[in-house]
């Protein structure tokens, strides 16, 4: 109902009165020493300072000072500041001590700097290493290829996260340009109001807000009228928060963006207006701490962790290889230093030189892709793969499983019994307050009520005053006439449970009677009102909260968390993802569960916890406690990142979706940060991934994509490693048994080269839908197991063919043995590992392929050249030549059986997957 929720209005904050001199004393801006500060031993009227918890930040940064909330007229005094602002003078002087109101300047990195970090990646610096073993021994061939391998792998990474940086650049939110201060040319000039940039904010500048300002800096509020702000970017909280002016009685240990009389940059003005004292700017206040806070380095991901295992292994077997080729040779066939070329090259093809370049253009592919389709933006490649090794989820409840507005669930008389005209009551109270209290827009309890009300029962009252919300009293009154009641005026009144019903004329027992349902059906998980009313005889006069007293209780009306639209089916398709979803929430238990329930998530015995039980536990318990927990509720900022921190500790690959500046701490201890575009600048910068919406399907989507691109990387890890690690025993056994080397540096290098770029194909491979099930998991002790198995199978089929060649075409000694076995071996190896990329691709079945895929067609295309090669032109020039026709149906036989076993291993290797828990 556009009539109920929409009054045209363009009413600006509401004029502040100058404060009482009484309040104040005689505090006036002085150019020397503050009391406080002289009392500290402060060397300047600029000495950092606490206001009520937050740090005051007049010099160059935050002092240690005596805890303990300040007063307001302690802050203006250790601000060296008043209520009528600063001169131009002092204004001038604050700004070069402080420096100018921005955050530390954030400077993406350079194309070229991002290419450089590229090779600080492990498997980059194996490969670096190989060429530079390689141009020792003067294998400029081998180098020139490896140096070439690494550019074009540090050009596509650097490429594709230089790509995200622009994006994300384009996603940071325009932030105020201007404020309005109290300032005055000299001592004895009256203040006069400005607009004035943003950066040239000082501490103690006077300010003024209004409804849908942006706070550009830290403040304390001086005087506030109906002030409320929103605060998501900082605490993730979507409702608006009060503020007020008043001095705040709790202690420093209070969290400081609870504090209400103070308001923080990053937050903005939802309704109200307020004058401020500027207490922090710049690089000192509580934003940019946050963004301080992030330049710590992460713990290394489960990527990075994988790919250090994996990468260590391959040191370890290229370290080994040259020595044992060269003792076996020393020491068998009396050969020296000329076998050292023919070791590196045996190293090199034992290394999947390959693999940046594929890692890199998997990963690239999918991020291009999630871009374009699903408005995700990956900031860091390897955060991809992390989204496919994720198997557990942290998220908050309010704006992610549920919308940022309620929806009235029903109304409650006094005895819990269903009854419309308590929220018909409660609409009326909605409607003319937001009407008569010149309020820019109705709160979102106000905004549910209209939404449920009927238009035409609302309008059958007239408005007559109306007394807004106040965080003090707890509640709104409207005055309206009563239909057919002359003479008298009705006082609605909407609010807080025990606002309400103290003012009620109830006995004390039907009081906590009431009071005691509205707390069952709080811990239902349902927001709780309660409404009254009172008939008094009309009067011109002002009402005032004096008259809400003597009220008849009317009923209850409840809130239920409108469910996101795509949340049930996004949950659905986790579960189908085998990811398991953690709720985290500053919620109520009971709001929480409610939520899950709703949405169809299973709640086990112990499955809701409130997070303060934690405290009390070792991080091993947690880590118990944390595997079969659904729900943590009233968690702070300190409790996700523990959880988070325990899961990871667990075994399990976390990722967080978090958007205010208190869920920083969580997303750097999880393996995957993920923020929404709306949230905090610095949130959205600490992320590895951006959402343009907070839709959780988005998640889902991304997950996929990771998978795909971490199926890939793994099937082609296993296929290289396995294939690479056969000819490299086959080889070790070759050179010991014959009187020349099995295979000359060139052809290994050739081979290498042919090898790798059809590789390349995996980049472009479709997995099986049966990957996208699991969590990629790329192990390293899983991954040794199985190029173990079918590295030896490989070998055996290689070493088969050595007999074929040996004992079946040419007796060892003539002339042209060489060379035919060269040329056989050559043949072999390139079938071979065809028949490998076809055979082992990650989840695929021969049988069930309609096509040949990428994969199919590049392995075709690398067997064909195995066959033609040696005929061409270009065999004689690597040492290559004509073999005869009966090799080549010996060779179909070698295959056929090595066909048969890969297919027979295959099976029983999948069989013992699906009862590993890590795939």
């Amino acid at each position: 109902m556009p009539v109920l929720r929409r009054r045209p209005s363009s009413a600006q904050p509401q004029p502040v009165a100058r404060f009482p001199t009484p309040l104040w004393g005689a505090v006036e801006p002085r150019s020397g020493l503050s009391e406080v500060a002289l009392a500290a031993g402060q060397g300047g009227a600029g000495a950092p300072v606490a206001a009520g918890g937050a740090d005051i930040a007049v010099g160059a940064g935050p002092v240690p000072v005596p805890s303990g909330p300040a007063t307001t007229l302690q802050v203006l005094r250790r601000l060296d500041t008043g209520p009528r602002g600063l001169t131009d003078d002092e204004a001038a002087a604050r700004l070069a001590r402080a420096g100018e109101n921005t955050l530390p300047a954030r400077q993406d990195a350079s194309w070229l700097r991002l290419a450089v970090r590229g090779v600080r990646d492990p498997f980059t610096a194996v490969l670096v290493c190989l060429g530079v073993v390689s141009a020792a021994v003067f294998a400029w061939g081998t180098a020139c290829v490896i140096l070439l391998l690494v550019v074009v792998s540090c050009v596509l990474r650097a490429s594709g996260e230089h790509r995200a940086d622009r994006s994300m650049a384009g996603l940071r939110e325009l932030v105020a340009t201007t404020s309005t201060v109290l300032r005055r040319a000299d001592a004895a000039t009256a203040p006069a109001a400005r607009e004035i940039p943003v950066a040239e904010l000082v501490p103690g500048d006077i300010l003024k807000l209004g409804a849908g300002d942006l706070v550009p800096a830290d403040v304390r509020l001086l005087r506030a009228t109906g002030f409320t702000v929103h605060q998501a970017a900082l605490t993730g909280e979507s409702a608006p928060v009060a503020k007020t002016a008043a001095d705040d009685p709790s202690p420093r240990a209070a969290a400081v963006f609870d504090q209400p009389q103070l308001c923080h940059q990053g937050s903005s003005v939802v309704s109200g207006s307020a004058t401020a004292v500027v207490v922090a700017t710049g690089a000192h206040t509580r934003l940019a701490a946050a963004e301080g806070r992030t330049a710590r380095p992460r713990e290394p991901s489960a990527f990075e962790q994988s790919v250090n295992g994996i990468s260590w292994i391959l040191i370890r077997f290229m370290l080994l290889t040259p020595p044992l080729v060269l003792m076996a040779g020393a020491a068998l066939r009396g050969r020296g230093l000329e076998t050292l070329p023919f070791a590196v090259a045996v190293a090199v093809g034992l290394t999947p030189e390959m693999l940046p370049v594929v890692v890199t253009t998997c990963l690239t592919r999918g991020a291009a892709l999630l871009a374009r389709s699903h408005g995700v933006i990956v900031k860091r490649l390897p955060a991809l793969h992390n989204l496919g090794a994720v198997d557990t989820l942290c998220l908050d409840k309010t704006g992610t499983l549920t919308q940022d507005r309620p929806l009235v669930e029903r109304g409650l008389d006094a005895a819990g019994r269903t009854d419309p005209g308590v929220g018909r009551w409660a609409a009326v109270n909605a409607w003319w307050t937001l009407q008569l209290a010149d309020l820019p827009a109705p709160d979102a309890l106000d905004e549910a009520l209209l939404d449920a009300a009927d238009e035409a029962g609302l309008m059958a009252y007239e408005g007559v005053a109306a007394l807004p919300f106040d965080p003090v009293r707890r509640l709104s009154t409207a005055v309206v006439r009563t239909p057919h009641r002359l003479g008298t005026h009705t006082l609605v009144v909407k609010g807080a449970v025990e606002a309400v019903l103290e003012r009620c004329a109830l006995a004390a027992d039907e009081r906590d009677r009431l009071a005691d349902l509205a707390a069952r059906t709080a811990r239902e998980g349902l927001r709780v009102l309660a409404v009254a009313t009172a008939e008094r005889p009309a009067r011109t006069r002002d009402y005032t909260p004096a008259d809400e007293r003597g009220l008849t209780f009317q009923g209850l009306v409840t809130f239920r968390d409108a469910l996101a639209p795509t949340a049930a089916d996004a949950l659905a398709a986790f579960a189908g993802q085998g990811v398991a979803v953690k709720i985290l929430t500053g919620d109520h238990p009971g709001t929480a569960a409610r939520a899950c329930r709703d949405l169809g998530i299973p709640l086990g015995p112990d499955a809701v916890v409130t997070a303060g039980r934690t405290d009390a536990l070792t991080d091993a318990e947690l880590t118990a406690l944390a595997r079969r927990t659904t729900v943590f509720a009233r968690c702070t900022p300190e409790h996700k990142a523990r959880i988070a921190a325990a899961l990871r500790a667990g075994g399990h690959t976390v990722g967080f979706l978090g958007d205010g500046v208190n869920d920083l701490p969580a997303l750097r201890a999880a393996d995957v940060g993920i923020a929404p575009r709306d949230a905090a600048d610095v949130t959205r910068e600490i992320a590895d991934v951006v959402l343009a919406e907070k839709d959780l399907t988005a998640i889902g989507h991304a997950i996929g994509a990771g998978r795909h691109s971490g199926g890939n990387v793994a099937g082609y890890l296993r296929i290289t490693l396995s294939s690479n690690l056969g000819n490299v025993i086959a080889m070790l056994a070759a050179g010991l048994l014959m009187p020349f080397l099995p295979m000359l540096p060139a052809q290994v290098l050739v081979q290498n080269l042919c090898f790798d770029t059809v590789q390349l194909a995996f980049a472009y491979d479709r997995p099986h839908p049966s990957v996208l099930r699991r969590p990629t998991v790329l192990s390293a002790r899983q991954v040794l197991r199985f190029i173990t198995g079918f590295g030896v199978l490989n070998a055996f089929a290689d070493l088969a063919t050595f007999a074929v060649l040996a004992l079946s075409l040419h007796g060892p000694g003539t002339g042209d043995d060489e060379a035919v076995f060269h040329s056989g071996w050559f043949t072999e190896n390139l079938l071979t590992q065809g028949l490998v990329m076809v055979l082992l691709r990650t989840g695929r079945r021969l049988v069930a392929e309609r096509s040949l895929g990428p994969v199919g067609w590049a392995a075709t295309g690398l067997a064909a050249i195995g066959v033609a090669l040696p005929l061409s032109p270009l065999g004689p020039m690597l040492g290559l030549t004509t073999l005869p026709t009966a090799y080549y149906l010996l060779l179909a036989v070698v295959l056929a059986l090595y066909a048969g076993a890969l297919v027979l291993f295959r099976g029983r290797y999948e069989r013992r997957a699906l009862t590993d828990p890590m795939p």
